[in-house]
């Protein structure tokens, strides 16, 4: 992928991403360097992480845009609060945006760095997830990573999609928009027909092991 490509994707990503964790700072009623602060974790936390697996220099730390384009992010979200913070389908929006921008990123910077191409899957999910699981802890909620919606399985199916459709020799570019494609969809669909995960529930009424006989 051209570099200013990369750049572009990343940027669009980072505005996506830093939108949807402001809008529930401000959802929250955090003040506004609160709300910078979970825009910037929210924006940049995965690509930093696989970053540090991937032992590169962390993508952020190499120009100061990406904390001008968070301010930038805020000031959105200051001038348009009332459309942003209180409608649940903006944050998906954003949200789902920058979750495909991102994977696609995290694909494609661990290729680049020579990793196989299930490496590159697992960085993909990273770059694409961690921040929100930040954000989330960050704002005290339970982070959707871990919750029953179509998010990490959203990431992998995209992954696949993308390894599935490199090995038939498809153009890496195609590859890209295929994969943020598949994200996209799976994310669309799931909201639409309240798609999810079996959730893995714990009995109450059974007995804890202290409680059961024991046998002597």
């Amino acid at each position: 992928m051209d570099s200013t490509f990369l750049f572009i994707i990343e940027i669009i990503g980072t505005v996506a991403f830093a939108i949807s964790g402001i809008r529930l700072a401000a959802f929250r009623d955090f003040d506004w360097f609160g709300a910078y602060t979970v825009g910037l974790v929210t924006a940049i936390g995965g690509g930093t992480l696989r970053d540090v697996l991937l032992d590169i220099p962390p993508f952020w730390m190499q120009t100061w845009v990406y904390l001008a384009v968070t301010a930038a992010a805020l000031a959105v979200v200051i001038l348009f609060r009332r459309m942003l913070v209180s409608n649940n389908r903006m944050l998906f929006l954003f949200d789902t945006l920058g979750l495909a921008l991102f994977v696609v990123i995290g694909i494609q910077k661990s290729l680049a760095a020579d990793y196989p191409m299930w490496v590159a899957i697992v960085m993909g999910v990273i770059t694409g997830s961690f921040g929100g699981v930040l954000r989330d802890i960050l704002i005290n909620v339970q982070p959707l990573f871990f919750r029953k919606d179509i998010y990490a399985t959203a990431c992998i199916a995209g992954g696949v999609v993308y390894w599935v459709a490199s090995a038939a020799g498809t153009s890496p570019t195609a590859c890209q928009a295929l994969c943020g494609a598949t994200i996209i969809i799976l994310r669309t669909c799931a909201l639409r027909w309240n798609w999810s995960l079996p959730v893995l529930h714990y009995d109450a009424s059974a007995p804890d092991d202290d409680d059961r006989p024991r046998q002597s």
